[in-house]
């Protein structure tokens, strides 16, 4: 007999984050992302054309968030047998729609129904978004799949939008929402390209409202959505107001540069860090906003100190909506669907809440009030936080702190 020399078995490759599917969701975030604010940058020309006030023109963008805020949760549960493909098309061929019938009309009701519309559909898609993200990862880069899915809010933000307001001005407005058009219809075919098809869940997201706030985890994640957007909200909506209060009204595109800069760089780093550290850059996410919000507040008479805040401010936010949907996805554990279309329900009615209660402080406290409410609101959302991961049970103890594992 010869003796053989034992052979390791073949190593199995470490599984891999599918970047095209994951950037074409991405993508969809983009587009979601852009077309509820595009009008912000466009207001005069839209105005303009369709013979209404300019207030009456921004009320495009709150209709749009009410479209969403009232669709989302029923008809995620109605939704939700669907393939998950076919949902994904469907809700990305109603943005083609209705921005399609946006750049086309001259009528004030059927813009806002066209807009209505395209809240509706980034209703579904917002509350499949992230879930989808997380099902094309293998678990331990859950949550680096979701930060990249989610990349498409600061660059709607910080590129997006001043493009749109760009293209706007040189061409037409039309031609803006035209061009969204366009890049949906693009990636309708990426997406029937890259991304693979899943089941529907239907046991997991027609279950009563009430049962699942119930679970436990949930209802904190939840307040800390709602009153941690209803605080960016009201500074960033008003913040080009905020910024002539300080004589810096012409630099607010390189002030919202340096926002979107440093959201890009906090989505990289919860993207690396999140499966560890969930709660605390949570923590570190409030608190950064907080500090730049105390900046603003004390020390905006400095532009240096502006900018600076700018910068805390983007490093806080940007990684949030990427923790924010992941903690809701590791709370609602089987019915994850349905706690993500509360997500997005309460997120969008925290930014219509925050435009209207932004304009109320604006016109009765004057721009200066803006800071101080962030550092308001801001203080039970951190306390939530810090309490919500210290308990012995719970989801939240396992979504918003993995660290401790």
């Amino acid at each position: 007999m010869t003796a053989t020399t034992p052979t390791a078995p073949p190593r199995t490759p470490a599984p891999k984050l599918p970047l095209p599917a994951l950037l074409a969701l991405a993508t969809a975030v983009f587009i979601t992302s852009l077309t509820e604010t595009l009008p912000a940058g466009l207001l005069p020309a839209m105005s303009a054309d369709l013979h209404v006030g300019e207030s009456a023109t921004g009320q495009t963008v709150t209709v749009y968030a009410i479209g969403t805020a009232l669709t989302a949760i029923p008809l995620s549960a109605l939704t939700a047998g669907w393939r998950r493909k076919r949902l994904l098309l469907t809700a990305m061929a109603g943005f083609a729609a209705a921005n399609t019938v946006t750049a086309l009309s001259s009528d004030y009701t059927l813009t806002m129904a066209a807009r209505f519309v395209a809240g509706v559909a980034a209703g579904v898609a917002w509350a499949l978004l992230a879930g989808y993200a997380r099902r094309l990862a293998p678990a331990h880069l859950q949550g680096r799949a979701i930060a990249i899915a989610m990349s498409g809010i600061p660059l709607a933000l910080s590129l997006g939008v001043p493009a749109g307001t760009f293209l706007g001005k040189a061409v037409s407005w039309q031609t803006a929402f035209l061009l969204m058009t366009g890049l949906t219809l693009a990636l309708l075919a990426w997406i029937t390209a890259v991304i693979p098809d899943f089941p529907g869940q239907r046991h997991q997201s027609t279950g009563p409202l009430l049962a699942t706030l119930r679970i436990p985890g949930v209802t904190p994640v939840l307040f800390v959505t709602l009153v941690f957007v209803l605080a960016h909200t009201i500074l960033y909506a008003y913040v080009a107001a905020f910024l002539d209060h300080l004589g810096m009204g012409d630099s607010t595109d390189l002030v919202l540069l340096t926002f979107g800069g440093a959201s890009l760089l906090s989505i990289g780093i919860v993207g690396a860090t999140i499966s560890r550290h969930l709660r605390a850059l949570t923590a570190a996410g409030t608190i950064l906003v907080a500090a730049a919000a105390a900046l603003l507040a004390v020390l905006s008479d400095s532009p240096a100190l502006v900018y600076v805040a700018a910068a805390l401010w983007g490093l806080g936010w940007g990684g949030i909506p990427t923790l924010l949907q992941t903690a809701a996805g590791d709370a609602g554990g089987e019915s994850a669907d349905a706690v993500q279309a509360m997500l997005v329900t309460l997120w969008n009615a925290a930014m219509a809440a925050g435009g209207v209660a932004g304009g109320i402080l604006l016109d009765a406290a004057g721009a200066e009030s803006l800071p101080w409410s962030v550092l308001v609101l801001l203080a039970p959302v951190l306390l939530v936080v810090v309490w919500s991961g210290r308990r012995p049970t719970g989801r939240v103890a396992g979504a918003v702190d993995q660290s401790s594992r």
